[in-house]
């Protein structure tokens, strides 16, 4: 597999980290290319890692695809040049993201003019925001959401705990969060009740813990306060726009991939945007059992990811051409 890093200015004073993952042995031109957004203080590390088998990035190039991953300003290696350091839905949603897509669609080795988008958690919710804003004319093919949150039907009581509220969220800045989930990921297996939240320790190796957090970031606090606004009110509001309301024009393909025991987006709030979007053509993946129950990060690195997300999610895609 063959792996590119470029950088581009988002004319905002940030310079956007993004890389094309493709085999151009394998390439299959005729297909769109994908773009991966990463969620909350996260980046797109973990999309091409896994622990003990194929990451998300090398199951579709395996099978065809050029992957594009973007980090969004204050993800990975994006880097501040001069612009504000203060950001929120807005700043990702109307302005790297587009920028990315302008790059994605310059650049691509494939003879498409338009792409499919993976929104990985609140990755999702970017790429929401940017279609309430742009219901027409907006170059997604398909759509993939994976645990990604549109309305909050549902909360987690500890979820809610934490961002009870907004401006004592917001207020406090937070340094060193991959260090100290370095720290504390080791202690956190003998916690089991605080670690399914997020993950089922018996379906990911954390044997590589030091690799696992590379893909944890520093939070933005003024995402952090729009965030704990839009669990309170449910809606999210972006640019002055209801994106609830906003995405019923919205007619691009849709796949909702969700985990039966996720802690952080639960079940009902991942299926929220069939309840508002435009698309009748559209299908849900439900990964995990009572038996071997899937939390959030389990969709991303569980030894059976490859079987059970990344192959439907494939097959999904090339059905949608």
């Amino acid at each position: 597999m063959k792996s590119e890093v470029f950088h581009t200015p988002n004319a905002a004073g940030w310079n956007l980290e993004i890389r094309r993952f493709s085999d151009p042995a394998r390439l299959d031109k005729s297909r769109r290319p994908i773009v991966m957004i990463p969620g909350y203080c996260m980046n797109t590390f973990i999309l091409s890692y896994h622990p003990a088998g194929t990451s998300m990035v090398h199951y579709l190039v395996e099978h065809g695809f050029e992957v594009w991953t973007a980090n969004l300003r204050g993800q990975g290696g994006s880097r501040r040049i001069q612009g504000p350091r203060k950001y929120g839905f807005r700043e990702l949603a109307l302005v790297d993201f587009p920028r990315v897509r302008d790059f994605v669609l310059a650049n691509t080795a494939t003879e498409a003019k338009i792409f499919d988008a993976v929104g990985c958690s609140l990755g999702a919710t970017v790429l929401f925001a940017y279609l309430g804003h742009n219901p027409e004319q907006h170059g997604i093919g398909s759509l993939v959401t994976v645990g990604g949150p549109l309305r909050w039907n549902r909360v987690h009581p500890l979820v809610r705990a934490l961002l009870s509220s907004p401006s004592l969220a917001g207020s406090v800045p937070v340094f060193g969060t991959r260090q100290l989930a370095r720290a504390v990921l080791p202690a956190l297996q003998k916690a089991p009740f605080l670690l399914s939240l997020y993950m089922n320790p018996k379906l990911v190796d954390l044997s590589a813990a030091d690799e696992l957090v590379k893909t944890i970031d520093d939070p933005s606090s003024h995402l952090t306060r729009q965030i704990a606004h839009w669990v309170r009110n449910r809606d999210l509001v972006v640019g002055g726009l209801n994106i609830t309301h906003a995405l019923h024009p919205v007619q691009t393909p849709t796949m909702v991939i969700l985990a039966n025991q996720d802690g952080i987006v639960p079940p009902e709030a991942a299926l929220s945007v069939f309840d508002h979007i435009g698309s009748t053509d559209n299908e849900i993946l439900r990964v995990g059992t009572p038996e071997v129950p899937y939390a959030h990060a389990d969709m991303f690195i569980s030894k059976d990811a490859d079987k059970n997300v990344f192959e439907p999610m494939a097959n999904w895609l090339v059905r949608h051409y």
